[in-house]
């Protein structure tokens, strides 16, 4: 039986630690948190926020996908978008979801990320 989400893969290219650190750290505000040594051989980066768990992959012939994405559930949406701004990052508001409230952006090496938060009175979709 599934119980919850462990966590999200995205890929990113070799070398792109750094980038991906500065923007899941600084500009999200997430915190690093180390991969096993075996993992970390391999490249890339494990990020957290509370129950949030991205994993940042290294992909030889990495792509950025077009619309996959993870949906990262906010509060504060406005004041969190504006963080976002403040620190360089591009948002993108889209009022497509009923109910909610959300705007997309993109990490440093294309990967779309979307983040919502269910407006006033409004529970979980589903």
């Amino acid at each position: 039986m599934l119980a919850a989400v462990d966590h999200v893969q995205l890929a990113a290219p070799p070398g792109s630690e750094d980038r991906l650190r500065a923007y899941y750290q600084d500009v999200l505000g997430m915190t690093e948190v180390p991969k096993p040594p075996v993992l970390a051989a391999r490249g890339g980066c494990w990020f957290e926020a509370g129950p949030v768990r991205l994993h940042l992959g290294v992909e030889e012939d990495f792509r950025p996908a077009r619309k996959a994405h993870p949906g990262l559930r906010v509060t504060g949406i406005a004041a969190y978008a504006r963080r976002l701004e403040e620190r360089g990052a591009k948002v993108v508001w889209d009022e497509g979801l009923p109910g909610h409230r959300r705007f997309y952006s993109e990490d440093p090496v294309g990967n779309r990320l979307e983040f919502l938060e269910p407006l006033a009175g409004r529970g979980r979709r589903g």
